[in-house]
């Protein structure tokens, strides 16, 4: 499917550029108490061992879909990207569905972790996204758990394909915001080990050694054939300039060359992976396919936010009403 050289190339760019990822959630900021729209709730965890803070934009009435929405690669613990860097939560109100916004999970790929961690410790992101924290937003904020969709950008744009993939029964629509779902082709293994390791992780610890393991059981190019009947939104720029920012497009007198350099491979490698997945998905009998490969975006939170908008209307509303 790619050249000996394209894979190369790729493989260099996705080992360094994907340890800057998710860069705009790794600022430092207070903690999200009085976020507008949602409240920051603890949610325990057995399965980690310990409470996980979730703001939760609450549906106001019972019987209710849930939407789940998780952060970037440098997701810190006491906020999310989502609500740091866009309005999210706010126009998520009034729209009669529960969303879920947990914190954390940074360099954890929001999967369940074969070995504890030294640096990242216990990571059962799968258990607590698909029993944990959806058994309390039934006890607690009355959602049907029955409709539920799941929604993620980058890192975890690839996990939430991968826990679509997985959990079939559970999710109805799914989201990914460039995000890179060709896990084990050549580059991207190499783009997610490198992400985990510069997370301060061992990726051996989360799936096993590569090829071994189970890397193929959690790449949602592979289980893409799960999704059968789904809503699946997948979006991506090329990386080639940004029309929301001007100091990513060269030839601007604003243009910077180092923040180009940093999320500019980002965003190619996420549209070349996408694009590979969108074609696998497209075989697929059933799904319900709505994409946006735009000619221009960077990997960048302004980028992710107006994508997430358009998801609702076009994949999570149809799919939950």
């Amino acid at each position: 499917m790619f050249s000996s050289a394209r894979k190369r190339l790729l493989a260099v760019a996705l080992a360094t550029a994907t340890a800057l990822g998710g860069a705009a959630a790794a600022i430092a900021t207070p903690t999200a108490e009085a976020a507008p729209g949602c409240n920051v709730e603890q949610v325990r965890s057995n399965a980690m061992h310990r409470s996980v803070p979730v703001c939760i934009v609450s549906a106001g009435k019972p019987n209710a879909p849930t939407l789940y929405l998780l952060d970037g690669l440098r997701a810190p613990r006491n906020n999310s990207g989502w609500l740091i860097e866009t309005n999210v939560a706010r126009y998520m109100n009034g729209k009669s569905v529960n969303v879920a916004i947990p914190f954390g999970g940074g360099g954890s790929f929001y999967t369940d972790w074969e070995q504890r961690d030294p640096a990242l410790g216990v990571n059962k992101w799968e258990t607590f996204l698909t029993q944990e924290l959806p058994r309390y937003m039934k006890n607690k904020h009355e959602s049907d758990n029955r409709r539920n969709g799941i929604a993620g950008l980058s890192m975890s744009g690839t996990a939430a394909l991968n826990l679509a993939s997985r959990h079939p029964g559970f999710y109805d629509a799914v989201a990914s915001y460039s995000g890179y779902p060709t896990v084990t082709m050549p580059g991207f293994t190499q783009g997610i080990q490198a992400s985990v390791a510069e997370m301060g992780g061992n990726p051996s610890n989360m799936w096993g050694t590569y090829p071994l393991g189970e890397w193929g059981a959690n790449d949602p190019f592979l289980t893409a054939g799960n999704l059968v009947g789904k809503h699946v939104y997948v979006s991506s720029g090329t990386g080639v300039g940004s029309r929301y920012d001007g100091s990513l497009t060269p030839g601007n007198g604003g243009f910077n060359p180092v923040k180009f350099a940093q999320m500019v491979p980002l965003e190619v490698a996420a549209s070349t992976s996408s694009q590979l997945y969108i074609a696998r998905v497209a075989t697929v009998p059933g799904v319900r396919l709505t994409t946006h490969i735009s000619p221009d975006g960077a990997h960048w939170w302004d980028y992710w936010e107006e994508r997430f908008k358009e998801s609702w209307n076009k994949t999570f509303r149809p799919a939950f009403f």
